[in-house]
Order: C-alpha cells, then structure tokens, then sequence
C-alpha cells in the first residue's frame, strides 16, 4: 500500500471476521461429509506376506450401515462398523493391487481407493564370480541373444544392417553358420525349441522361425505382446519373453502368443530393463540392460531370489568412447545342462567367460 493511506479500522475488521467465517464454515463442512482413505496411502509398499492397514476417514453427516473391503475385484472383509481393519497380502501377484471399499448407508452407496505395491519378502541373496574358462568371441556381433546346444553357441547379433543368426564354435570362436536379417530388421532375442529356432525383432513386431539344422527360414510370426520384442529363452513347457519393462511374459511355444506373465520385484522395488533371459535349474536369469547384474528370478511369483554383480568382468577401459562403454553392456547368458556350465557375454565384448558363482 502506498505510504500514508489511512485505513478504516471498523471495516478492516469486520472484513477479517467475515472470512475467518466463510473458512471455518468451509473447513466444518469438509470434516464432515469428505471420506477418503487414511491408510494405506497410495503407492504404500508391502513385502509379500505382511498385513496392511486399512483406515478410512468417515463423514459425519451420513450414515454408514456397513463397508465391503476388496483387493482388485475380490471381497476381503464385510464390517458393519466404520472400525479400522488389517488385509493380508498372502496369496497375492507381486505387483501392483487396487483397495476398494464400498461403504452403504442411507440407501446410497459410495467407491473409495487407494492401492498397495507388494514386493519380495525378503532381500535378494548376492553372489559374485570367479572366471574359470575364457573363450574367443567377435566383436562385430552385438549380442543380443544367446544359447548353447549340442556342443554350440547360437547368437542373435543385433543392430540395423548388422543383424544375423549364428552359430559358433566355442573353443575357436569361429562362425560355423549365419544367416543374415534385411536391413529393416534389428535382431534381437532367440530360443531354441525343438529342431526350431525362434528369433524376436526389437521394432519391428515380427518374429522369425528357423529350421535348427539349415538356418532356413521357415516362417515368420507376428509379435505383439510386449511393447518391444527383447529376449527369450525356453523351459521345455513354455516361452519366457522380456520387453524391457519389469514384466515376463509367458507364450506358447507353438503359436508364440501370451499365455501369461509374472511382474519382477526385489524386497525394494520393480526391476526394469530385464533383457536376455536363461532357464537354469527352474529359476530364470535376466540381464537388467545397461548394469553389470544378472537377476535369478522364482517363475512362479516374480520374486527376486539372488542377484549376481559381474562387475570387472571386461576391464573398464576396453571400451573408449562414452558411447561404446554405455551401449556395448553385460548382455547374453547360456547354459551347458549337461556339463553345468554357465557362460556370459556382452555386445560386441571379445570374450565368453565362462564363470561359478561365488556367495557374497
């Protein structure tokens, strides 16, 4: 205000209390017919197992006769009072899950929400490595996929106008049998599933099957399931498929369509990024893209078990230019059933190691 104004006390005053009023009628109103949940808060972490709080905060103004609880669409608890309850998580799909309550009075009824993320019960075990074979490999593929049958290694390498399927020899290194993708395709995960190999593209959504023995294409199939097509790896039963997210997908492994899918939480949080997977002793291994970890995964719940750090493995100063280091990462795992060997790699990396796991 401009210096020397003078003010009317009586006016300023009454103005004041006029709405002090106006906000204390507002905040009286909003006590009592406002009804949202007290707990849990949205987004409220859950270790798998655990009970949640439940609480609401009720209006006064309107009656409550009773309050259904669900989780996602199945009824938990009935309560014909407004009383505080717990919910148990035991049971549930890690991952996210939706907290209906449905409150009756008065002949009316009203949907309240929160929702809740359950996560692993228990902190991933953690192993490191110790190098026991190294083994030759080309750096022109940009490993994409990765897997060892009858003696051999099968790669997808990657990349646009670089991308193949291959077939190597271990000891050497040397490429046995390729078979090259059009340019407009950018290679990505493999499995092999039978006398077939099944081949994903990053993009492109469509999938390729190749007859094991000849490399000859055979068909092509149409891939949808993932927002991109990443990696694969086969159980004997079912298809396991990553798409960069933190879900795996499930397909059949004739038609190679969704049959179903587990979400991948350690005891803090979601797991991003998985890429190129390996079915070893019923568990699954994951590249996470762009780190130095393998996860090893429980199929049935998306729980992470153990988490391997590989850390070292290529020395540091391989790779020159901040763009080769950040795009040429950890990425390929295979497994020898037969002679209980694991082997990984990386793109364009000029070695497979073959390593043990050794517990932190």
């Amino acid at each position: 205000m401009r210096f020397g104004l003078k003010i009317n006390p009586v006016k300023n005053f009454m103005f004041i209390a006029a709405v002090l009023a106006s906000m204390s009628a507002c905040k009286d109103s909003s006590t009592t017919t406002y009804r949202s949940f007290l707990s849990p808060m949205t987004g409220l972490n859950v270790p798998s197992g655990k009970e949640f709080d439940v609480k609401l905060q009720f209006g006064t103004e309107q009656k409550v006769d009773s309050v259904i609880y669900l989780i996602d669409t199945i009824k938990m608890i009935s309560k014909a009072d407004t009383s505080a309850i717990k919910l148990k998580t035991e049971g549930l799909k890690l991952g996210n899950h939706l907290i209906t309550a449905k409150i009756y009075g008065a002949g009316k009824s009203e949907d309240l929400t929160s929702n809740i993320n359950v996560l692993a019960a228990k902190a991933p075990a953690e192993y490191g490595y110790k190098v026991i074979k190294t083994l030759p490999h080309d750096t022109a593929s940009y490993v994409e996929g990765l897997e060892y049958h009858d003696g051999f290694f099968y790669e997808s390498a990657g990349d646009y106008g670089h991308s193949s399927l291959r077939k190597v020899d271990p000891s050497t290194g040397k490429v046995l049998q390729k078979t090259d993708l059009d340019k407009q395709y950018f290679g990505e995960g493999i499995t092999v599933i039978g006398d077939k190999i099944i081949q994903l593209t990053y993009r492109e959504k469509v999938g390729f099957v190749y007859d094991k023995a000849t490399f000859k294409k055979l068909a092509e199939f149409s891939y949808t399931t993932g927002r991109e097509g990443w990696g694969l790896a086969f159980d004997g039963q079912k298809v396991f498929n990553t798409d960069g997210s933190n879900t795996i997908f499930f397909l059949n492994k004739d038609t190679y369509q969704k049959i179903g899918s587990i979400d991948v939480f350690d005891n803090k949080g979601a797991i991003q990024n998985l890429n190129e997977l390996e079915i070893i002793d019923g568990k699954i291994y994951a590249n996470v893209y762009t780190t130095n970890e393998i996860m090893i995964i429980n199929p049935e719940t998306g729980a992470v078990e153990s988490k391997i750090d590989l850390s070292g493995l290529l020395p540091s100063d391989y790779f020159k230019t901040e763009d080769e280091k950040a795009n040429n990462v950890l990425n390929g795992i295979a497994y020898d059933k037969a002679g209980k060997k694991l082997w990984v790699t990386g793109k364009k990396w000029p070695h497979i190691f073959q390593i043990e796991l050794v517990k932190k």
